[in-house]
């Protein structure tokens, strides 16, 4: 089958309306550096994936027939002939984005709210769109079509009805009707992964925190945990889901909440009343690991998976990202060597960025602690920031060399290491055949 594909530039007007350019090619963001996607890099857009415009930035393209770089600050007459917006993909999760939009971003005037930003384009051959993307995650149930909130509203009513004291499952039915947190939903729905939020404190002040903004200039996506809940509180809702749930999990480390590594000696009580109840299901913890002593006794309390948040390996771009308070650096590298030590299995919540997560020494570094640790997964996680902010945070730094390169470079180097999205069951830890788990959309996969 031919490899040729057109790809034009997707634009939009002033009211939101989106409209392929016939006489512009797509282009990408490596960082703030525009360039052509390469074949690798783009897949057809995924179901559930959504489409929004950055208002105020003017899209950069090629020009179909000289190649040449072209900033687009009106559209053409028959488009409407008014003041071009540029277009984003937010993608579905298991996606993992390998471009930025291309834009003027410098002449937006607000800064952008806290969602993943993904080049997309449209396919003149297949008539639909594309997305800079690789598919890093197989699991199908966390796509849209598993939640229907019609189905959801009744057995929020019934959870609430049967315990009206429990001011956890409050706050969950909150995430799960108002925040549509897929994972609260979940709860509710009986089955697969349910959040168990604890902390409303946390140490570190990431910029892209979705809970918690010190400024009205980028408000937090939902509001977060006000209260620590009792162990009672914790195990009424996670023992009945870790016995019945099918593929049950439940996770410590939410987004509505701070960094549960805050509470661990409620959570290390309620993981030992977990377990001597029940043998069944997989108890996670997502945290920022900032507390060594901490893993050590939650791995001993009964957990039986971590997930390491990082936006870098580079102890200056995490510190300018997080902005710890009270800890280094230095002990989250430290828990992540205990984890594994502990016979956990040790994922990394990889909150990457193109254009800075694949810079040459980003991935030597990287390669260098998956070796020294043995870290066994890498959640490809697209981190939710305004672009601009985010690269001036970092300093500006050189041009990657691509998502795609990257990741295959580390799979090369390191071939037991797994890429994904989301949390697993002890049973799916080492599936069969991980070695070889990578792409997971191929070319051919999506070319038939």
């Amino acid at each position: 089958m031919s490899r040729k594909k057109t790809i034009l530039a997707v634009v939009a007007d002033c009211n939101g309306e989106v409209f392929e350019h016939p006489g512009l090619l797509m282009a990408g963001g490596s960082g703030m550096s525009v360039r052509s996607p390469r074949l690798d890099e783009l897949v057809p857009l995924p179901e559930g994936s959504r489409l929004f415009t950055i208002p105020g930035a003017p899209p950069v393209g090629f020009d179909r027939r000289s190649g040449q770089r072209r900033l687009l600050e009106r559209l053409p007459a028959e488009l409407g002939g008014g003041p071009a917006q540029a277009v984003s993909a937010f993608l579905t999760p298991a996606y993992t984005r390998t471009l930025l939009p291309a834009a003027d971003y410098g002449r937006k005037k607000v800064q952008l709210p806290l969602w993943s930003y993904t080049a997309v384009g449209w396919c003149v051959e297949e008539e639909r769109f594309y997305a800079a993307a690789v598919q890093v995650d197989r699991n199908t149930q966390w796509q849209p079509d598993h939640f229907d909130d019609r189905k959801l509203d009744p057995l929020v009513r019934q959870a609430l009805r049967e315990n009206p004291q429990n001011r956890l499952l409050e706050q969950l039915a909150r995430c799960a009707v108002d925040y549509h947190c897929f994972a609260a939903k979940n709860l509710f729905f009986r089955r697969w992964e349910a959040p168990l939020p604890t902390s409303p404190a946390c140490n570190s002040r990431c910029l892209g925190c979705i809970s918690l903004q010190e400024s009205d200039c980028c408000p937090a996506s939902q509001e977060r945990l006000t209260f620590v809940p009792s162990v009672e509180e914790i195990c009424q809702i996670a023992i009945p889901h870790l016995e019945r749930a099918p593929n049950a999990i439940v996770s410590f480390g939410q987004g509505c909440e701070g960094d549960p590594i805050l509470q661990a000696g409620v959570i290390c009580e309620a993981v030992r009343e977990m377990r001597r109840r029940t043998s069944r299901g997989t108890i996670n913890f997502n945290s920022n690991a900032s507390i060594p002593e901490a893993l050590d006794r939650l791995a001993g309390a009964g957990i039986d998976s971590v997930r390491i948040s990082l936006n870098s390996v580079r102890e200056p771009l995490y510190n300018a990202y997080y902005r710890p308070r009270g800890y280094a650096f230095a002990d989250v590298l430290d828990s992540i060597g205990r984890a594994k030590k502990a016979g956990l299995f040790t994922m990394l919540n990889y909150l990457v960025f193109p254009g800075v997560t694949d810079q040459p020494e980003e991935i030597a570094m990287l390669i260098d602690l998956v070796k020294r640790t043995g870290i066994d997964m890498i959640q490809m996680r697209n981190l939710s920031i305004d672009p601009v902010q985010y690269w001036s945070a970092m300093g500006e730094p050189p041009e990657g060399i691509g998502m795609y390169e990257m990741m295959a470079k580390l799979k090369e180097e390191i071939p037991s290491l797994q890429y994904g999205y989301f949390n697993r069951t002890r049973e799916t830890f080492y599936p069969e055949g991980f070695e070889r788990d990578w792409p997971v959309c191929s070319e051919n996969d999506f070319r038939k």
